[in-house]
């Protein structure tokens, strides 16, 4: 297996270029909270070679390919087995209390695109898993059998948007009531023949329910709102982190949070600003940056992406 060939890491010369005046020196550290299969990671490392890295992810085949990746680099990289809310304690691990930087590329990582059986892809048939980490946790399959139909319609409204939600929720009902719903390929009938043919043409059925449920299998949403707020509290004056995006949810609360470590909390009216009120962080890009045409014709998974940066000003009062 050529990893080269099958993970193209997104923005990677803009990652670099964002993080690099936090990394090079010697003794550098950052931590890659979502290591997959090491590309962006494989990338600093050979950049900057005062650099070690604290590679977290949840799924322990990605770990094992990441680590024969970065085998070259033996003795640079720390593998923590972890969601990224874990990212305090898995650098207290290591017996550090600061970083210099971070690095978050959220979603579904390639190898779990790829390994059909993993069930996150619609276009193949497999198991209804979508467990990240798949030693524990409940599956797809284990949420479309026991959800109620009133459950099943908030999750796809609120973590896939859509506007279809009661209407597939109680097309999965009545359909669970006459055979299990353990495949990936059922569920796309089910959702297609619920589909209204004015609609068909609106882009795949499942594409927002996969996402949907996807999301509530692994908590990504809650675990990213723990994660930011960890995150920065590591970073000291001067550290940088870079957080890319891939659906609109997680985008929304990612700007939102460097929105408020960026802004003044000097009360409305106050002449002169005090240091204390000063913001904690600037924004390194303006509002959210995508990849260039050139990449997303050469790479299709970078189309969706949305990246945001900062870097540290001041320490917490």
């Amino acid at each position: 297996m050529n990893l080269h060939d099958i993970h193209t890491p997104v923005m990677l010369e803009r990652c670099v270029e964002l993080l690099g005046p936090a990394l090079d020196r010697e003794g550098a550290v950052l931590v890659d909270g979502t290591l997959g299969m090491g590309g962006h990671t494989e990338a600093l490392l050979e950049r900057f070679p005062g650099l070690h890295v604290i590679g977290l992810d949840r799924d322990r085949d990605a770990l094992r390919i990441a680590a024969d990746r970065l085998a070259p680099f033996a003795g640079r990289v720390t593998f923590v087995h972890t969601v990224y809310d874990g990212i305090a304690d898995a650098v207290a691990s290591t017996g550090r209390d600061r970083v210099d930087g971070i690095l978050f590329d959220l979603g579904v990582s390639s190898l779990q695109l790829d390994e059909a059986d993993r069930g996150f892809a619609y276009a193949q048939d497999a198991p209804l898993d979508m467990r990240m980490d798949q030693s524990a946790g409940t599956t797809a399959g284990d949420i479309l059998a026991t959800y109620g139909e009133g459950d099943l319609r908030r999750i796809f409204e609120r973590y896939g948007e859509e506007k279809l939600a009661g209407r597939y929720a109680r097309a999965i009902v009545a359909a669970r009531a006459e055979a299990p719903i353990d495949r990936s390929g059922r569920l796309v009938d089910i959702l297609q023949a619920a589909t209204p043919a004015a609609l068909k043409s609106a882009g795949h059925p499942a594409k927002r329910v996969f996402q949907a449920l996807r999301i509530e299998v692994n908590g990504e949403l809650g675990a990213l709102e723990r994660a930011l707020p960890a995150a920065l509290r590591l970073l000291p004056v001067g550290g940088r982190i870079v957080i890319e995006s891939y659906q609109s949810l997680e985008d929304r609360l990612v700007k939102r949070v460097l929105a408020d470590a960026s802004a003044s909390t000097a009360p409305a009216g106050l002449p002169v600003e005090l240091p204390e009120h000063a913001p904690r962080f600037r924004l390194l890009v303006k509002g959210a940056e995508v990849a260039s045409e050139a990449e997303r014709a050469r790479n299709p998974r970078a189309i969706p992406v949305r990246l945001r940066a900062a870097e540290r000003l001041r320490d917490d009062v």
